[in-house]
């Protein structure tokens, strides 16, 4: 069944029959086509909310990994490749109970919007993708994706920028500049800024992320102290290499975080195990995860979703 086109221009995702909902690419690019006013239509018509519930924590699904042409999931290199299947994947966890939204780049939020999946969701505007996975200007990681102006327009609820820091690339000192201007201009708007910060090195050519509890706390600490204003920032920051150093390192700083997912490969249960153990420290407030919930190796999204809301 192909999504049906309102007169509204929103194109809905119908079911499939294992349940997942079914996403038309043919559909969504004859709006596009044809009436690309239908996305700021349909963002003027979404629903909001508050970033926080009554529950005062967040579950908030990322696919924000395209656009840095990052598109494996373990061992399959072009597993985010195909768009609809992404899309498909994304509706089903965000209809899931206690699933508070989702974070991507515009291309995804507008087809998100198109399809009417963001009603009462929290909507997270990816802002730095210019760090290409694998390339040689990784770390000059410039804001080519949502600006704090794009994220007031469309009425989303924050942003969320990366900092990775590799000591020995000048290319870092760029990132950090324009993430310090950038939490400040959020600040201004009163809009949430989520800072990802990573201590990087290269190792044969490929940058590689420190996952250890003296780099993790200095990035924490680093990124804690961007701009003129913390008010409105929150960190998105890893489980550290062994999980039973993460109560140290998150008393770096008193800012609110949340913690990522990345890509946990074939033992799920394990990354459940050290996320639970996280989320008790006094200051983790939620969970930001893109693969390891959309693409979990045994291809059930909605139990992969339901287990990790389980643990908040």
């Amino acid at each position: 069944m192909s999504p049906r086109t309102p007169p509204s221009g929103r194109s809905r995702a119908a079911a499939r029959p294992d349940g997942r909902p079914h996403v038309d690419p043919g559909a969504l690019a004859r709006i596009r086509a044809h009436h690309p006013e239908a996305v700021a239509e349909a963002a003027a018509r979404r629903v909001r909310r508050p970033l926080l519930g009554d529950s005062g924590r967040l579950m908030i699904v990322a696919a924000d990994h395209p656009a840095r042409g990052s598109l494996a999931v373990g061992d399959r290199p072009f597993a985010m490749a195909n768009r609809a299947d992404l899309l498909e994947r994304l509706c089903e966890a965000l209809s899931r109970p206690g699933v508070d939204g989702v974070l991507a780049t515009a291309d995804v939020l507008d087809d998100l919007l198109l399809l009417g999946a963001l009603d009462g969701k929290v909507v997270m505007g990816s802002m730095n993708r210019g760090g290409l996975a694998g390339s040689a200007f990784e770390l000059d990681d410039r804001f080519t994706g949502h600006r704090p102006s794009d994220l007031t327009r469309l009425g989303f609820d924050a942003g969320k920028l990366l900092l990775r820091i590799d000591y020995d690339d000048p290319g870092s000192l760029t990132t950090l500049h324009t993430a310090a201007r950038a939490v400040d201009e959020m600040a201004g708007l009163r809009l949430p800024v989520f800072v990802e910060p990573f201590l990087c090195r290269r190792a044969d050519g490929t940058l590689r992320t420190d996952l250890g509890a003296d780099a993790v706390t200095r990035s924490i600490a680093i990124a804690s102290g961007l701009g003129g204003s913390s008010a409105y920032t929150w960190l998105k920051v890893p489980v550290t290499d062994d999980p039973d150093d993460m109560a140290r390192v998150m008393e770096t700083s008193t800012l609110p975080a949340v913690l990522l997912g990345g890509d946990v490969g074939d033992d799920q249960d394990a990354a459940y195990g050290k996320w639970r153990d996280a989320l008790r420290l006094p200051t983790v407030r939620g969970l930001v995860v893109g693969r390891s919930l959309l693409y979990p190796s045994d291809g059930d999204v909605t139990t992969a979703v339901d287990t990790a809301v389980a643990l908040l």
